[in-house]
């Protein structure tokens, strides 16, 4: 039997009911095995864990990309166009504030994206991006 990669992230949260309300509840990722300490959720087939661990909470730098300031320390995933926006109107109706709001970046350049970036309860930053030709995941800038 093949099966194909998946990821698998473990990351801190000040509270598991916020966290539970926040992936669960707002992202809709069905929960998995969980306990008092941690809980696990399936983020569009990928394993996500949020542990108990408040005093590792937070992003703290951030890095300059296309004018924008981006959490230095950050994860996501990159959808369709279709599920990207089914995404980004569903965390506007939420109220979720954003870092970075949705918006197309590297626009007319090599790596064009629709992306936006927001923070969990706990601090943790996330990146959710599209890109209109998958070709350009990987596109490098000519001359840089």
């Amino acid at each position: 039997m093949t099966t194909r990669p998946r990821f698998h992230l473990a990351f801190p949260v000040h509270d598991i009911t916020a966290a539970r309300a926040f992936y669960g509840g707002i992202l809709g990722c069905p929960e998995g095995r969980s306990d008092v300490h941690w809980v696990d959720f399936d983020l569009y087939g990928h394993q996500i864990v949020a542990h108990l661990a408040p005093d590792d909470v937070g992003h703290r730098a951030t890095s300059t990309v296309d004018d924008h300031e981006v959490p230095a320390r950050h994860f996501g995933l990159i959808l369709s166009i279709e599920e990207w926006t089914e995404l980004a109107e569903r965390l506007r109706a939420a109220e979720v504030g954003f870092i970075i709001e949705p918006c197309v970046r590297f626009a007319g350049l090599p790596g064009e994206q629709h992306t936006c970036f927001l923070l969990d309860p706990s601090g943790n930053a996330l990146e959710f991006k599209a890109f209109a030709d998958e070709r350009q995941i990987f596109a490098t800038t000519p001359g840089a």
